[in-house]
C-alpha cells in the first residue's frame, strides 16, 4: 500500500457480528467481509471487497473503502455507526 490503510472508525451493530464492531482501516473491512458478513452476495457487497482489494494494492485511497464499506453494511441491513469527524 502506498498510504496508511486506516481511516475514521466505523460502527456496526449486528449478531452476525457479535454484535458491535469497530472497523477503522481496509485490512479491518477485507477480514470482515470475508469472514463476518451475514450475506455474501449483493451489488454493494462485491463492490465492497473489489474496493478493499483496490486499496491494498494501492489504487484507491482508505477513505473511498469506507465509503463503499458504510454502503455494503447498510445493504446488508447491519446498522451503521459513524464517529464524527
Amino acid at each position: 500500500m502506498r498510504q496508511t490503510a486506516n481511516f475514521r472508525p466505523v460502527g456496526l451493530a449486528s449478531i452476525g457480528l457479535a454484535h458491535y464492531a469497530v472497523i477503522n482501516s481496509v485490512w479491518d473491512a477485507a477480514r470482515t467481509l470475508l469472514h463476518d458478513w451475514p450475506v455474501d452476495d449483493g451489488e454493494e457487497y462485491f463492490e465492497a471487497v473489489k474496493a478493499c482489494l483496490d486499496a491494498i494494492i494501492g489504487d484507491l485511497p482508505p477513505e473511498h473503502v469506507r465509503a463503499v464499506f458504510i454502503r455494503a453494511a447498510q445493504e446488508a441491513g447491519i446498522a451503521v455507526i459513524e464517529a464524527a469527524g
